[in-house]
């Protein structure tokens, strides 16, 4: 098990320096960085103690805390990719409103363009 703690923290610690370096970079926006920053901490917090590991799996009524561990490392990330799902979700939407402005937009234009040229 400490093996496996000490891997979370690695891999925790190497996605929390990831996310910093595509932040600086601006490959990333901080608003969505936050998502993954957060989680980054809270799995190097829960890989650096194991009490708190061990209350959370008999809390969830687990015999291993490695059980305890992959649940809470499987809600995490479920709640940063429900987060990012709807974010695209909202920028879909976005775009399909953004699309029938445009084309409202292009047929008055078309249309003026054609009263223009009837005027002349």
């Amino acid at each position: 098990m400490e093996r496996l703690l000490d891997a979370l923290a690695i891999l925790s610690l190497a996605l929390f320096i990831i996310v910093l370096r595509s932040l600086r970079r601006e490959h990333i926006r901080v608003e969505h960085s936050v998502s993954w920053l957060a989680a980054s901490v809270a799995l190097l917090a829960l890989s650096r103690s194991r009490a708190l590991l061990e209350r959370l799996s008999a809390w969830l009524g687990l015999h291993d805390a490695s059980e305890a561990l992959i649940a809470i490392i499987l809600v995490v990330f479920l709640g940063v990719f429900y987060r990012y799902s709807r974010i695209v979700s909202g920028l879909k939407d976005m775009n399909i409103t953004l699309t029938q402005r445009l084309a409202i937009l292009e047929h008055k234009l078309q249309r003026q363009h054609e009263e223009t040229q009837d005027k002349s």
